[in-house]
């Protein structure tokens, strides 16, 4: 799994794919919230939090993150190198988790930056003391476990075509109806809006973003990660028979 890891990596920083996830997600974080006019914009907010950046971030990240994942097993595929890579010694599971692996460890290099928000807001926000950190750390768990999320949906989509786009559009949708989709048909079920609006990932990432982490919200991400992830593992076995 190790050596999956590694080649991972090296693809994403040895070519322009790393450094432009990078620049694009804090690119166009910075100027959503500290240029431009409208919602997100903390400055113009009046309040010392980074809301807007949470609010924000997980909506890039359906985009940012599929384009990550999309060449994952697309591009072996294409390339005929797939086959060479299931001879490896290596299980099924290995395989996918030195993927998910190395897309997640990047999309975290993406994020660490931001924390400078947080000491800009922390150190200049006024009054003194009004910054919420219990909040903030619940925020940026919850947008981990979220990464995650995406991440295992981006893979699972590259193993359906060998054609990065219809993985990438795919991976879209589907992080799109966990994300979103269920809040929505939520509005349309009244006597089971509750249960239909906890299946998506908004309403856990919102409880997690309050500062408390309850261990139901913890097990639903992890179950999402882990189900498509598995659904991965399944579409390799396919592949070798």
């Amino acid at each position: 799994m190790k050596a999956i890891l590694l080649r991972e990596i090296k693809s994403f920083f040895g070519s322009p794919i790393g450094y432009m996830v990078v620049a694009i997600f804090l690119i166009l974080n910075g100027l959503f919230l500290w240029v431009f006019e409208g919602d997100f914009n903390i400055l113009n907010s009046g309040f010392a939090d980074l809301n807007p950046f949470f609010t924000l971030a997980p909506w890039i990240l359906i985009f940012l993150i599929p384009a990550v994942t999309m060449r994952s097993f697309s591009d072996e595929k294409k390339q005929g190198t797939i086959e060479l890579l299931l001879t490896k010694p290596l299980s099924s599971w290995q395989i996918v988790n030195g993927k998910f692996i190395g897309a997640f460890l990047l999309i975290i290099i993406a994020l660490i930056p931001t924390l400078v928000y947080v000491f800009v807001i922390s150190n200049y926000g006024s009054p003194e003391g009004s910054f919420d950190l219990g909040s903030t750390v619940g925020s940026y768990f919850g947008l981990l476990f979220l990464v995650a999320s995406y991440t295992s949906i981006g893979l699972f989509t590259s193993t359906l075509s060998e054609n990065q786009i219809v993985a990438f559009i795919i991976a879209v949708f589907l992080c799109f109806l966990f994300y979103f989709g269920f809040e929505g048909l939520s509005t349309l079920t009244a006597s089971f809006s509750d249960f239909v609006a906890s299946l998506g990932m908004d309403f856990h990432y919102k409880s997690i973003s309050r500062g408390v982490i309850d261990t139901r919200d913890v097990l639903y991400f992890i179950s999402v990660t882990v189900l498509f992830l598995a659904a991965t593992v399944y579409q390799l076995k396919s592949m070798k028979n």
